[in-house]
C-alpha cells in the first residue's frame, strides 16, 4: 500500500512516533533530537526520493528531497536554522546513525500514529 505524501501528516506522525526507542537522544522536551538518521531512512523507504545531508559541528544532519523539494523532518532539534548544503547520500551512510532495530521500532511506531490521524 503506497501512502499519500503529506508532510504535515507526516510531522504529526513522527512526533507521536520518536522515542527513547528510536533514537537514545531522544527527550520530550526535544522529541527530535537524535532523530534524522532513522527519519531520513524511513521516508525514504516509504516514499523514495533522495537522501541528503549537511554537515554540522555534532556530525552529519540527514534528511530528504521529495518531487525536488527538500523536507526535513527533524530541524525542529536545532535552537539555529541551518545552512542547508545538500549532499547527496545513500542509505548505507544513514545507516551508520540508525541501527535496524531503530528502524524497525519507528516503522511501527510511524504506521501506527498514521492510522491513527482523523
Amino acid at each position: 500500500m503506497t501512502m499519500s505524501f503529506d508532510p504535515d501528516e507526516i510531522q504529526g506522525a513522527l512526533r507521536k512516533a520518536w522515542s527513547l526507542s528510536t533514537a537514545s537522544q531522544w527527550t520530550a522536551d526535544n522529541p527530535a533530537a537524535g532523530q534524522c538518521n532513522v527519519t531520513s531512512l524511513l521516508i525514504h523507504e516509504l516514499f523514495g526520493g533522495d537522501l541528503l545531508k549537511t554537515p554540522l559541528p555534532a556530525g552529519d544532519h540527514f534528511y530528504n528531497r521529495i518531487g525536488g523539494q527538500r523536507y526535513d523532518f527533524t530541524a525542529s532539534q536545532f535552537d539555529q536554522p541551518i545552512a542547508y548544503v545538500d549532499l547527496p547520500t545513500n542509505r548505507a551512510e544513514a545507516e551508520l546513525g540508525a541501527t535496524g532495530d531503530q528502524l524497525a521500532e519507528l516503522r511501527a511506531a510511524f504506521q501506527r500514529h498514521r492510522l491513527q490521524l482523523p
